[in-house]
């Protein structure tokens, strides 16, 4: 019989595929502190399996959004295999260089505790850009910058990618919009497009020191990818702007809440 705290993480799993297919982004957001605050995971192997649950969903919509021509196959090529290849090398070489404590001048910090505070930071950021977002414009414009630079964003973003297990999407759909100028919508196709590759190659570098509990994983991202299909569907309901400050304030206060817990609890 399953734990009550197991039943709830389940049921939050359709919320990271409701997020994904929304706004393209926010599903190891909310994976990791589901994972590690619900269902009592270690953060090391949650960022693992949120890798392969955000991974797996963005597959599914990525897809979708490929039949509908939603998504733009040059900047996945051009953002995506750096990115990719940039995760994979820090989850199988660089984390698990990274001692069990981390000394900072006389303060010895846990990894998982870093590991968490790091994440808090990360969703910081992304409610700032969220509940504040920059103007861009939602039309299609011939590209202003570089394959070079794009491809300097896709490393940039791999490395926060693998260190925190994120997706990175509310950081990779920015980068498409300015950076490659590709229309909104058209970026959320793209971003989980991108995301899809990124997660499950970097979960094959997790493979080889993380123990996977196979039948929890596969129950979570079954459930999440249900999510990302009724996401999908809200999206022709909900104004883009109102859901993106509404997660952006919801972001934020689990933020907060990581940061309490972590350091003053």
């Amino acid at each position: 019989m399953l734990e009550i705290s197991t039943i709830i993480g389940y049921s939050l799993a359709l919320l990271i595929g409701i997020s994904l297919g929304l706004i393209g982004s926010g599903g190891s957001i909310l994976t990791v502190p589901i994972l590690v605050y619900i269902m009592n995971i270690e953060p090391f192997i949650a960022t693992a399996y949120s890798l392969f649950i955000v991974g797996s969903t963005s597959l599914v919509g990525g897809v979708k959004n490929l039949i509908d021509k939603k998504v733009d196959k040059k900047a996945v090529l051009l953002f995506g295999i750096p990115s990719l290849i940039t995760v994979y090398l820090t989850r199988a070489y660089l984390l698990p260089l990274v001692p069990d404590f981390i000394n900072i001048g006389n303060i010895a910090i846990n990894k998982n505790m870093a590991l968490m505070i790091l994440f808090a930071i990360v969703m910081f950021t992304s409610a700032t850009k969220m509940i504040i977002p920059k103007k861009v414009s939602n039309t299609s414009t011939d590209n202003k910058n570089s394959p070079f630079s794009l491809s300097i964003q896709g490393v940039l973003i791999g490395l926060l990618a693998g260190t925190v297990g994120a997706g990175g999407g509310f950081l990779i759909i920015p980068a498409l919009v300015l950076f490659a100028n590709i229309p909104m919508k058209k970026a959320i196709g793209t971003s989980l497009c991108i995301i899809a590759i990124q997660s499950l190659i970097g979960f094959l570098g997790d493979l080889k020191h993380t123990p996977i509990d196979w039948e929890l994983l596969l129950t979570f991202s079954a459930i999440s990818i249900i999510g990302i299909f009724i996401g999908i569907a809200l999206t022709k309901f909900i104004p883009d702007n109102n859901l993106k400050k509404g997660f952006g304030y919801f972001v934020l206060t689990m933020a907060i809440y990581i940061i309490i817990k972590e350091v003053f609890i």
